[in-house]
């Protein structure tokens, strides 16, 4: 798969292609549902499928300080859409001259005369250019004048019978802030993941018995609340059943928001200054202080007891 930074990357000779357009942060159940159109629209036609994102996120550009937590880094999501048969990912620097394009300026400079855009597939909610003026309609209108067809699809609804939420990014950034993990697992269609670098911490989990890796997170990295979880801590290409803590240690009077993965029956690991990644399985229980260490030693033992259960009883697939 092709990955271009900026329009100036896309090259020269680049012929027809089907487009979709978004931030698609995390790649939930309803952008695979786009994505996957687009990708088989492009196999029908015999040209190329292409993703156009966006980094920083539009909002904080255009409403600076508003950033929403991050479900997924640029390049997590590039992988998810290479693996549903993406063949190029465009992602275009969002500036303040970039959020200044007119709707009509947009297709031109980026769906006409970079991307030769032959099919547009999108939501039924996209917006884009200036003050987000541009709607599907809009989008529709301007493809009579440059020759492409554009496709809406209506995005999925949590629950068997649906009526619920339309699966959305928003809906899995709320659900990973409250803790229900297993929702943000059934929108995204995977669990939640959270990724960065092992650095150390106070290393009380290794006096204790419990060494975990303490991950440094990047800037606005969605991390789920406060709590105990189960799920699986990656390291070096190898997925590992973990019991998973966030919060700021009440036991021992913390301050600082942490998350630290224990690998379940490891030892000896070393993973100090390696990227990792932490997949959220099931939430276990919140954050507590108990009346001693005896008693914290006692349910951190009976959270990795529960941890290794819901792990071999969802198998290794994540």
């Amino acid at each position: 798969m092709q990955r271009w930074r900026g329009l100036e990357d896309i090259p020269e000779d680049w012929g027809r292609s089907v487009v979709t357009i978004g931030s698609y942060d995390g790649v939930h159940r309803g952008h695979q549902l786009i994505i996957g159109r687009a990708v088989a629209r492009a196999r029908e036609l015999g040209v190329p499928a292409v993703v156009v994102t966006f980094d920083p996120h539009p909002s904080e550009v255009v409403r600076p300080g508003s950033h929403p937590p991050l479900l997924a880094p640029h390049q997590r999501r590039a992988e998810l859409m290479a693996g549903l048969g993406v063949d190029a990912v465009l992602v275009l620097p969002f500036t303040a001259e970039f959020s200044r394009l007119t709707p009509a300026d947009f297709v031109a400079k980026v769906l006409v005369d970079k991307l030769h855009a032959r099919v547009v597939v999108e939501g039924p909610n996209f917006r884009f250019g200036h003050k987000a003026a541009g709607n599907v309609a809009f989008l529709r209108e301007l493809g009579t004048t440059y020759d492409y067809e554009v496709e809406v699809i209506d995005l999925y609804e949590r629950g068997e019978a649906g009526g619920g939420e339309p699966f959305s990014s928003t809906l899995v950034r709320r659900l990973v802030a409250e803790g229900d993990v297993a929702g943000a697992m059934e929108v995204l269609g995977r669990p939640h993941r959270v990724e960065g670098v092992v650095v150390r911490g106070a290393q009380r989990g290794r006096e204790l018995g419990f060494p975990t890796a303490n991950l440094e997170t990047p800037p606005h990295t969605a991390i789920p609340a406060d709590g105990v979880y189960a799920g699986w801590l990656t390291a070096r290409g190898e997925a590992m059943p973990a019991a998973i803590s966030v919060g700021t240690n009440p036991q021992f009077d913390g301050t600082e928001r942490t998350v630290e993965a224990y690998a379940i029956d490891r030892v000896g690991l070393d993973l100090y200054g390696l990227h990792v990644e932490v997949d959220f399985l099931a939430y276990l229980r919140g954050q507590e202080k108990f009346d001693s260490i005896e008693a914290l030693l006692e349910r951190m033992a009976a959270d990795v007891k529960r941890a290794r259960e819901l792990v071999e009883e969802h198998g290794s697939s994540r």
